[in-house]
């Protein structure tokens, strides 16, 4: 039987297809939408995603003709590539399951095929099951037993089958043995068909209990695993000058003529291939199979390797072993990072990057049983790998090792270093470091020259933020000779000018808005693309911008959140995956010019339209010390300002990188989807709030949590619980908080500090023990370290528990690798000790990680958090008692 997904995808193979949604969806009827009343988490949380995949590796070709990028739509599994004519406006589906078969073994689309059908089922079963319960509880007669009798009854068929089997092999083998011995002259009273399996004859039908078992086994010896399922493709590389790309699939390499839609396989091995790059003349390709770097030419079967191994006397103080290569554009120069782990002197052997090793328990088994997983925490004496830097010349000559032009000794230090970036014309390089406990922050230029050291040519002493090396990624305009950097010199992350002769900065774009991702430039290097949230802190813009002026213009739609992007290098067009709300995220084309935006995907299940009743408000407030605080709100049918409703807030407020959860196209499953259910369903007030703390607020949201982890927060959800009184129609006496992760120890440090501002509140996998969680990320937001004690402990919830006075449940899976779950047991400990056992209730997901997803899928927890808060909170027709 043919899948229904590879059904699809023979239907599309060689077609070329409009995926502009207006066009796909042209002669679609609307869909009926479901009444407020009739709502339920069952339809909210269903088992298969309302959100399609979002098209990734967007890359336009070297003349932006072409874009290429891997997407399929809804219901499909697997990547595949995709090729958009900017000039015909045509889209191409160069892969699909039917095309890329033909590459594979028969046994390997067995299996792929084996495990869609299991996917699909597993889906329709679990759905068919949570509607079956609902119904169960309202009262209807169903049979919740079904899916199980069936699946033992499928076992018993297995388990009888493979008995027969057995049999058959047996009586085969008596046969071949009495026909032995009779060949010998030996007789034997009985024959092998007159021989009897007394085991056989007694064996009775396994009880229920043996069955349920077995199914047990059987459920988990084929539970989906990585690669069960078709990929599709995975990373892809424009031609130089050629309109032709290489794109892997499970590890080998393939070439596309863009114009013809011609395939030709590039290499077939046990080993996994990564494409890296064209050679400078677009004759060859060079890849790389882990560290090394092979060129290989398409006219010869000659493979030469790029970038050698390390080679080390045996008196060496540090052995570096190859960790990553970048190739200058002209492919003439390679930068080589190497590392070197510290060795133990006894051993002789390298240390381990952590020593720690933290046990998890899994109760799965009849006994439980306990997995280890590494973990550095505040106080661990650190283990960074040396690192040296090599600059090398691309060369056929067995010239001699040049020494690294940059070295880093590693050890009990905070080091961090970018990864390298080399100027178009292939003469300079750059790279940036920081040292946190020194709270130094370098960028680096050096000379395309194996034996020169780089220079420092921009250095910042002290507080420099939290998010450094990952961010600022130093690189060169086109024309080779300016050098841009993203830093944090006033207040909020935003690309910088940076003199190289005397170490100046100076500040490109104007005002208060974070903009640290650079798409690309201009050939004439007089303007950059960015992504901004200039004009709204819940969006994300795309913008052009002048580098000697710093004006900006947007070009995508207001409101936007744009994400995955490639700006074309003639700067005539980007493209973005883009969306908000109102239209959820889809890969677009601008036109730089014109500004005309092209959709290209599809991705979502237009049976979303029919479930989703309300849609957000965004709204602001000023907290006490002047500071917007953005927010969303849903407000139930009928709702008025003098209204006294119950609420929910969620929150989360943890810094790094660019997290927040006001995000104009984020459907996050508690802030969106129960928020929307809640208001819809039960008339409640539902709001989603990032306080100080968030990412993306600049420096001073960013920065709130500095050793003083929860106050900044709770403050302003103080004056967020004042200001929905005023506005929102809400009963001050009947405001629940909840949170994940940090807002599962935000909403924890509230209800401890500030008792009287919430009713009822829900924590959701909280570290409230700073000391024992990973230190890469408490030492950048939570406050100061020291090796030799667990100094965060000064931050920990337990002591705050006396303060407890609503009620509170604490969520967590207990298989967490993230927040530990003993991080859950030992606040719970300490609620106890202090008398709020009345107070404190427990759900957890035993199979479940720091997303939970074991036993406890979304639509279950979120059932639980439902009947809490109507439990404490009431609805918005009866207060709760």
């Amino acid at each position: 039987m043919t899948p229904k997904f590879l059904t699809l995808s023979v239907a599309l193979a060689c077609s070329l297809v409009s995926l502009n949604p207006a066009v796909v969806h042209a002669d679609t009827p609307a869909i009926p939408q479901v009444k407020a009343a009739d709502l339920t988490l069952e339809q909210v949380f269903r088992s298969k995603s309302y959100a399609g995949q979002s098209a990734r590796l967007i890359h336009f070709s070297h003349d932006a003709r072409y874009l290429a990028y891997v997407w399929n739509p809804f219901g499909e599994v697997g990547s595949d590539l995709y090729v958009y004519d900017t000039q015909t406006g045509e889209t191409k589906r160069i892969t699909s399951p039917a095309i890329i078969k033909a590459y594979d073994a028969p046994e390997v689309w067995d299996k792929f095929d084996k495990k869609f059908q299991q996917r699909e089922k597993e889906e329709a079963e679990r759905q068919a099951k949570a509607e079956a319960q609902a119904a169960y509880l309202r009262g209807e007669k169903v049979d919740l037993f079904q899916w199980e009798n069936a699946a033992l009854e499928e076992l018993k068929k297995e388990l009888a089958d493979k008995k027969a089997k057995e049999a058959a092999k047996k009586a085969e083998a008596d046969a071949e043995a009495a026909q032995e011995k009779a060949a010998a002259g030996k007789t034997d009273t009985k024959t092998a068909g007159d021989k009897k399996d007394n085991k056989a004859d007694s064996d009775k039908a396994k009880e229920l209990w043996e069955l349920r078992d077995e199914l047990k086994k059987k459920i988990n010896k084929n539970k989906l695993k990585a690669g069960d399922l078709y990929p599709g493709v995975d990373q892809l590389v424009w031609a130089n000058k050629k309109n032709e790309l290489i794109f892997q699939y499970r590890g080998d390499l393939f070439r596309l003529q863009a114009s013809s839609g011609k395939i030709e396989r590039l290499t077939q091995t046990d080993k996994a291939e990564r494409i890296v790059a064209y050679q400078a003349n677009d004759k060859g390709y060079i890849y790389m199979d882990d560290k090394r770097l092979y060129s290989a030419s398409f006219d010869s079967s000659a493979i030469r390797q790029l970038n050698r191994e390390l080679i080390h006397p045996d008196d060496a103080d540090k052995k570096y072993s190859i960790f990553d290569t970048v190739l200058s554009e002209d492919k003439t120069w390679m930068a080589i990072s190497g590392y070197a782990n510290e060795v133990n002197p006894e051993t002789d052997k390298p240390y381990p990057n952590s020593e720690r090793q933290v046990e998890i328990m899994n109760y799965s088994e009849r006994f439980a049983t306990a997995k280890k997983v590494s973990r550095e925490v505040s106080d661990d004496k650190r283990k960074v790998s040396a690192t040296a830097l090599y600059i090398r010349r691309v060369s056929d000559a067995n010239t001699r090792q040049p020494e690294p032009v940059f070295t880093n000794k590693g050890g009990d230090v905070w080091f961090e270093m970018s990864k390298v970036s080399w100027a178009k014309d292939g003469s300079r390089y750059t790279f940036s470091t920081w040292e946190r406990e020194k709270d130094v922050l370098r960028i680096y230029v050096g000379k395309a020259d194996e034996t020169a050291k780089p220079k420092v040519v921009f250095e910042r002493r002290g507080n420099v933020g939290h998010e450094v090396v990952n961010v600022i990624s130093p690189q060169f305009t086109p024309d080779s000779k300016q050098l841009i950097a993203i830093l944090d010199e006033q207040g909020y992350r935003q690309p910088y000018l940076i003199n190289t002769d005397n170490g100046s900065a100076k500040a490109i774009l104007k005002g208060d808005f974070e903009a640290h991702s650079i798409l690309g430039f201009t050939p004439d290097s007089k303007s950059m693309f960015v992504l901004a949230n200039k004009g709204d802190f819940a969006a994300m813009n795309v913008f052009k911008a002048d580098l000697a002026s710093g004006d900006m213009k947007a070009l995508g739609q207001q409101g936007d959140f744009h994400r995955a992007s490639d700006a074309a290098e003639n700067g005539e067009k980007v493209a973005s995956v883009a969306g908000q709300w109102s239209s959820r995220p889809e890969l677009k084309v601008i036109d730089v010019k014109s500004s005309k935006v092209q959709t290209l995907t599809q991705s979502h299940d237009k049976q979303w339209d029919a479930i989703a009743v309300l849609s957000p408000e965004r709204f602001s407030f000023t907290n006490r010390h002047g500071d917007a605080i953005q927010a969303y709100v849903f407000k139930p049918a009928g709702w008025q300002a003098a209204d006294q409703r119950p609420a929910i807030v969620y929150t989360y407020g943890g810094p790094l990188n660019d997290r927040h959860i006001v995000e104009t196209d984020s459907f996050q499953p508690t802030a969106y989807l129960f928020g929307m259910y809640m208001a819809a369903k039960h008339g409640y007030v539902t709001v989603a709030v990032d306080p100080r703390g968030h990412s993306n607020y600049g420096r001073k949201f960013s920065d709130a949590n500095w050793e003083q982890a929860g106050k900044p927060q709770t403050e302003d959800l103080e004056d967020l619980a004042k200001y929905m009184q005023q506005n929102l129609g809400v009963n001050g006496q009947r405001i629940g908080l909840t949170g994940w992760s940090f807002g599962g120890f935000q909403t924890q440090y509230t209800l401890y500090t500030s008792p009287d501002t919430f009713a009822a509140g829900i924590a959701g996998a909280g570290p409230t023990e700073w000391e024992n969680y990973n230190s890469w990320y408490s030492g950048r937001t939570i406050g100061k370290t020291e090796r030799s004690k667990p100094n965060l402990r000064k931050y920990s919830l337990l002591p705050l528990t006396a303060g407890l006075k609503k009620p509170l449940m604490l969520v967590h899976g207990m298989q967490d690798p993230n927040v530990l779950y003993q991080d859950t047991v030992n606040v719970y400990r300490a609620l106890l000790e202090n008398g709020k056992e009345q107070l404190v209730d427990l759900f957890l997901d035993p199979d479940g990680e720091h997303g939970m997803g074991g036993a406890v899928k979304a639509k279950a927890w979120h059932k639980k958090y439902e009947s809490f808060f109507l439990q404490h909170l009431g609805t918005a027709a009866t207060p709760a008692k």
